[in-house]
């Protein structure tokens, strides 16, 4: 449950060291699930009969049909019959975005589609995952956005560019960021000193060391006040105030008082909030609805939230029942129905009712 940089680019990369904790979107468990035997990986069903062979040196759930695998210090993709659907030749690979993913070899980054044929050549120093049918690429210090075809649509003149989301997209320019839409248009000025993508009609930014919210005609609908801050979710945004964290709502209303020590977004009704360096949940009235009794707390994902306890993680309920023991070295949120934990130095994932998908 920590703060992040409102810069951060979001990409999420599949084939770094952390990865482990951020599997695939979307709201029904694949019917392939990532199986580790001893040191190697392949995929089972969900009765955990292998499927695809165990010769993976590491591999991660489906999305969009395709999984990504590594093999020597390489990774590639298989589709749901197993079948290879792109080599493992490249040194990283990214989330799949409107049915492209970013792929890296050398620093030099591309696209390849669904099939593995590479869509947009590996022409450039850095990426974005696409939505709203557009991506970031840069080029030589210099930001611009392509489409699905690897048409350069929007110029590369920008110091920075983050993804588009609700139709806008943060940008930087001469120090400055700023927004624009999809076709381009510079629609919010670049006066900000920092800036994050839209949510639920409102992006974060920043101006003079302080924190507030643009709506998309570019109105500072909520002033910059606010020492630290966070995207809306389920309608409400946590920020900062004294050293100190709270909630607003789309008002700019501080519904919650800023009497934590950090909090979480809000997720299926409850947020994560840390105070006197115990976590607990809150629900959206403020009220504290599961006891600050952890050390550690994460995001409610298909009804559980990892939690820590004496140093090991487990999963709670909205109720705050303890589903899943707490017996973990570490543990990532639920997403597909599978959770990515690691138990004795090593990597697995999960199900939601704790059935373990591996064997040493």
């Amino acid at each position: 449950m920590k703060k992040k940089d409102m810069k951060d680019r979001e990409r999420n990369e599949v084939g770094s060291s952390q990865c482990v904790t951020q599997v695939a979107s979307g709201n029904k468990i694949s019917m392939l699930i990532p199986y580790r035997k001893g040191e190697k990986w392949g995929f089972c069903d969900t009765g955990r009969k292998i499927v695809v062979p165990t010769v993976y040196d590491f591999a991660l759930p489906f999305r969009d049909g395709l999984a990504p695998i590594r093999l020597n210090e390489k990774w590639g993709f298989i589709d749901s019959k197993g079948n290879l659907a792109a080599p493992a030749i490249y040194d990283r690979v990214f989330p799949f975005g409107e049915g492209l993913v970013a792929v890296e070899v050398n620093n030099n980054f591309g696209y390849i589609d669904m099939r593995g044929k590479l869509a947009i050549p590996m022409i450039y120093n850095d990426e974005g995952p696409f939505s709203d049918g557009l991506a970031p690429v840069g080029l030589d210090g210099n930001f611009g956005y392509v489409d699905t075809n690897g048409k350069l649509v929007i110029p590369m003149i920008y110091d920075e560019a983050l993804h588009f989301r609700e139709g806008l997209a943060p940008v930087k320019l001469n120090e400055k960021w700023g927004f624009i839409d999809t076709k381009g248009k510079l629609v919010i000025p670049p006066v900000y000193d920092c800036a994050c993508q839209f949510s639920e009609g409102f992006g974060p930014v920043g101006l003079d060391g302080k924190y507030g919210y643009v709506d998309t005609t570019g109105k500072l609908a909520i002033p910059a006040i606010y020492d630290d801050e966070g995207i809306f979710s389920e309608g409400f945004a946590q920020v900062g105030l004294n050293g100190k964290y709270g909630f607003i709502d789309t008002t700019g209303k501080l519904v919650i008082p800023a009497i934590y020590d950090i909090e979480d977004l809000f997720s299926e009704g409850l947020a994560a909030v840390e105070l006197g360096d115990k976590c607990g949940f809150i629900d959206a009235k403020g009220r504290l609805a599961i006891p600050t009794v952890y050390d550690n707390a994460g995001s409610f994902r298909d009804g559980l939230a990892a939690v820590n306890l004496n140093g090991k993680w487990g999963f709670i309920d909205i109720k705050g029942n303890l589903a899943i023991p707490t017996v973990y070295d570490k543990a990532g949120f639920f997403r597909d129905g599978l959770a990515a934990v690691t138990l004795n130095r090593k990597h697995g994932f999960i199900d939601t009712k704790g059935t373990q998908y591996w064997e040493d």
